[in-house]
């Protein structure tokens, strides 16, 4: 296997709003790719032929391209504090030592957002997750577990940073927060692969649009 591998992400058909991370057609569909290296960490995420040639020495399109890539990701809450992370830890319930398969974040009756554009394809309510909304983004399934309330229904297609929940405790939880949950192609991969990017996409927006201003 070679170092980095293409992954068209969605698969199936996803609508999305115009933005510069994904290529649109009049039926307002896109095929875009994201490379990721063999822990699945993303290191690209862009249209699959991109070709920008045309932004050079336009400063209104080049400001339009930043700023609605800027707006193609979004976090899941408004402020992240990570509260237990990815991995093996300390079971809160049994005091025993257990895989942990996703990211808990610190939130108070916070509006949880979607952080790409996607579709829903399930909502629920169980005694581990509580109640749950779980999103499509291309091969990505991301989940977001212990809602107090669910703001979206199965099927509904949301746009970056569009609220699908509410923060609360339901479920196997020892305190309100989000657990976050993330599969690439069916196998679980840690959040903070996804929140990692998002972050590293709006720094180099906000600099790219800082250093026009100069």
């Amino acid at each position: 296997m070679i170092g980095l591998m293409g992954i068209s992400i969605f698969a199936e058909s996803v609508y999305t709003r115009a933005c510069p991370l994904v290529t649109m057609d009049d039926s307002y569909k896109s095929d875009i790719l994201i490379l990721t290296d063999n822990s699945g960490a993303v290191k690209s995420f862009g249209s699959v032929n991109p070709d920008n040639s045309e932004m050079s020495g336009k400063a209104d399109e080049a400001r339009k391209f930043w700023t609605e890539r800027y707006l193609s990701v979004s976090l899941p809450l408004k402020a992240l504090t990570v509260t237990s992370s990815y991995g093996y830890r300390t079971d809160p319930f049994t005091g025993k030592k257990k895989f942990h398969g996703g990211l808990d974040l610190h939130a108070r009756n916070e509006a949880v957002l979607a952080m790409m554009s996607g579709i829903v394809v399930k909502v629920g309510q169980d005694n581990a997750s509580g109640k749950y909304v779980v999103l499509r983004h291309g091969n990505y399934l991301v989940s977001y577990c212990h809602l107090s309330r669910i703001l979206v229904g199965k099927g509904k297609q949301v746009n970056p940073a569009e609220p699908v929940g509410i923060t609360g405790s339901t479920g196997r939880s020892t305190g309100e927060h989000l657990h976050v949950t993330c599969k690439l192609n069916g196998k679980s991969i840690d959040p903070q692969i996804i929140l990692n990017y998002i972050i590293d996409v709006q720094k180099k927006c906000v600099t790219e649009l800082i250093n026009m201003e100069l």
